[in-house]
């Protein structure tokens, strides 16, 4: 992949860290950080891969990132006019709306006008092989559905960083071969990503950097080989 160290910088942690407030067995309130003083900086038309164990902190770096929540304490610079959209399971829908309504809103949320927003709608349809479910309430689909609906909102929808949160690892063999072949396009144009996954292979393959978050410290930054080499050590 062409190098991007050269492209301005979509999006910037600068000694994020992120925690709250929790219950303990003995009914005593202690504080969870989440993620501690993490710092990176993604540039425009990279693919930047996230690995590490259940708990570490992705999820919690991708909602950062996407501005769903704020930081305990360090800062977050997006470029200016810079959109984000966190892509995960079921994040955002609303349960009584069809498929198609959730579509449209999520389109309108992302920065389409209506008419394009109504432009895309067929297209979307179609690439998440919703047939007639695509008019049914989301409350009534399975958690797959659920997946390549939003994946498929997202593909055919512009935003400027993509958030993508284990969503290409869920769904039959095929749709996720689709799905990957589909961001493979993407990424080899300008479209600015991060990808959190458990699948060392997808990260080799589509991401240009790695970050590996343990414990919720970021433990190595850079190059795919070297930092999955550390991460499987």
């Amino acid at each position: 992949m062409d190098s991007t160290s050269n492209r301005a910088v979509m999006l910037e942690l600068v000694d994020v860290s992120h925690s709250y407030h929790a219950r303990r067995a003995n009914f005593e309130r202690g504080i969870h950080r989440v993620l501690d003083n993490v710092s990176l900086a993604l540039r425009r038309g990279e693919t930047l891969g996230v690995i590490g164990g259940n708990g570490a902190g992705k999820t919690t770096l991708l909602r950062l990132m996407a501005g769903i929540v704020a930081p305990s304490s360090g800062l977050i610079r997006r470029a200016p006019g810079a959109s984000c959209s966190l892509l995960t399971l079921g994040l955002g829908f609303q349960p009584n709306l069809t498929g198609r309504d959730n579509a449209r809103l999520s389109a309108l949320l992302q920065g389409a006008t209506r008419q394009q927003a109504e432009a895309c709608l067929e297209s979307i349809q179609a690439f998440s092989e919703l047939g007639v479910s695509f008019d049914e309430p989301v409350k009534t689909y399975s958690q797959g559905m659920r997946a390549r609906l939003g994946f498929s909102t997202a593909l055919q929808t512009h935003v400027d960083v993509l958030l993508i949160d284990e969503v290409l690892s869920v769904g039959d063999r095929r749709f996720r071969e689709k799905a990957a072949a589909a961001m493979r396009d993407r990424i080899t144009g300008e479209q600015t990503v991060v990808l959190v996954s458990h699948s060392d292979r997808q990260i080799a393959d589509m991401c240009d950097r790695a970050a590996w978050i343990d414990g919720g410290r970021l433990r190595a930054l850079g190059g795919v080989d070297e930092v999955l080499e550390q991460y499987n050590a």
